[in-house]
């Protein structure tokens, strides 16, 4: 039974983990503190992983990553991080980290990195092609490389948009076109890279995923075509670049335009050459390789304000994909949810039926900022939080299940390329709603002050498309502090 130990100042997230780890046969731990962790890492030495989350009170997970790997150095270590601290994340892992969970948790993904974990300590990674939606990191590559192989968990719908997407994905799959593909974040622009993928001869070779924004500038050539031991400061073994990796199958290069100037001239080299040369290397190395890259805003407008390389441009605009947002696709959002539902209830061993009618209304008339992802994020959440046969309204957060009461007069869509339709609100949608409750001479001046935070909130919230991410920045406060002040309003509206 392996042993996994759990450091985390969330009581609730601690006791959620626990009680699914130990579900799945586990043997679970669980420290508040750092120096609880230590000492339980001192009393039992058997440890198999550790689940450190990366903002703890009185320290960091950086600080607690170096203690534990100075007393054990071969025990994996996953961090647990919320979308602000990716970068560091990132940094942590090239500390000895063995990967990161993004918040918020999903069962699935947590089962797959802490197996791949135990997989590592005992020298059995394996990278042989796999059909499931899991993807996995092979030993010597940096966590933003994803190898996986056909995952066609978000091509599927019933709508005329994606019957066309369909027909397209059918049309250059076959060929060794270079495609462009465009779309919002989380729209499913890397589902639809691997289904391209997966109807090409190349089907049975590796499919490798960079995500271009994470890369640092300092690191993104090594991470790319490679690096020779002794290249650089830091450079102790020689690494085997993604596009290496990639030799003889595909690689999708996602937000491509995040890469800098001198990248994209060693780019448009292998691009045009067929060939690249690891950092520090004297060899030329032979590419049989197949590109997909992905943005969301339009490289030919990109490359006029010379933030893109014209001619790499070219290069790539051999064949153009355009992926439709969800709310442009509204006859598809329950064929989805449904999907997502089936997935969540593998995950959780639950048998949960479908949404509620008030459920589904809403799900069809909220605007998916997040499109796909933030769908499949909802539907996992409110899996969890159900334990009825149907999801109900109270089991969604708050700024979908309350949409209609925030919505506001026009959605402000940023950014977007000029091939995207701008959506306004339906008038029928729109309230003119007071955000506080009436005042009275009986009112306190406690929930006075509550009702004003809260009309704060709300106007915070709706100028940052309810991405509670950066209203908790503006706020100035952290994303559990903003969960928490929005559940006591709910409270006190209730009594």
């Amino acid at each position: 039974m392996p042993r996994t130990l759990i450091i985390d100042d969330d009581h609730d997230i601690c006791f959620l983990l626990n009680k699914f780890l130990t579900k799945h046969g586990f043997a679970v731990s669980e420290a508040l503190t750092s120096k609880k962790a230590i000492e339980l890492l001192d009393e039992h030495a058997d440890f198999d992983v550790v689940l450190c989350d990366y903002r703890l009170e009185g320290t960091d997970g950086n600080a607690m990553l170096r203690k534990i790997k100075e007393k054990y150095p071969s025990l994996p270590v996953i961090i647990i991080t919320g979308y602000n601290d990716i970068k560091t994340a990132v940094e942590m892992m090239k500390e000895g980290a063995f990967d990161y969970i993004l918040k918020p948790l999903f069962p699935e993904e947590i089962l797959n990195t802490i197996q791949a974990a135990l997989n590592r300590s005992v020298g059995t990674i394996k990278t042989q092609p796999i059909t499931s939606t899991v993807s996995v990191t092979p030993s010597n590559n940096h966590h933003d490389v994803r190898l996986s192989f056909s995952n066609t968990e978000y091509i599927f719908g019933n709508s005329a948009t994606f019957n066309h997407l369909m027909s397209q994905i059918s049309l250059v799959g076959p060929t060794n076109y270079s495609v462009i593909i465009y779309g919002e974040s989380g729209s499913g622009k890397e589902a639809i890279a691997q289904e391209i993928h997966k109807h090409s001869k190349r089907a049975d070779k590796p499919f490798i995923a960079i995500d271009c924004g994470a890369l640092s500038r300092e690191l993104a050539g090594s991470e790319l075509f490679g690096h020779e031991k002794g290249s650089f400061t830091g450079a102790i073994n020689q690494k085997i670049g993604s596009f290496e990796l990639a030799n003889g199958g595909t690689i999708f290069l996602d937000e491509i335009s995040n890469l800098s100037y001198e990248i994209q001239v060693s780019l448009l080299r292998v691009v045009q050459e067929r060939k690249l040369r690891r950092v520090g290397g004297i060899k030329d190395i032979p590419l049989d390789v197949r590109i997909i890259i992905a943005s969301n805003e339009l490289l030919w407008e990109a490359a006029q304000k010379g933030k893109f390389r014209e001619d790499l441009y070219h290069r790539f605009n051999e064949f153009t994909i355009d992926v439709p947002a969800l709310r442009n696709r509204k006859e598809d959002i329950m064929t989805f949810a449904k999907h997502f539902l089936r997935k969540a209830n593998e995950g959780l061993d639950k048998q949960i039926k479908g949404f509620s009618a008030e459920v589904e209304n809403i799900f069809c008339s909220y605007i998916w900022h997040g499109n796909l992802r933030e769908l499949k994020n909802v539907v996992k959440r409110a899996a969890l939080l159900t334990d009825g046969d149907y999801i109900e309204a109270r089991s969604l957060p708050f700024e979908i299940s309350n949409f209609h009461k925030l919505q506001f007069d026009h959605v402000q869509e940023k950014s977007l390329p000029p091939t995207y339709t701008k959506i306004i609100a339906p008038p029928a949608q729109v309230e003119q709603v007071s955000y506080s409750r009436n005042f009275t001479e009986s009112s306190s001046l406690k929930e006075a002050s509550i009702d004003l935070e809260y009309e704060l909130i709300l106007k915070i919230l709706k100028e940052v498309n309810f991405n509670k991410s950066k209203a908790a920045k503006m706020l100035n406060i952290d994303r559990k502090t903003l969960y928490n002040k929005i559940k006591l309003y709910q409270v006190i509206n209730n009594k």
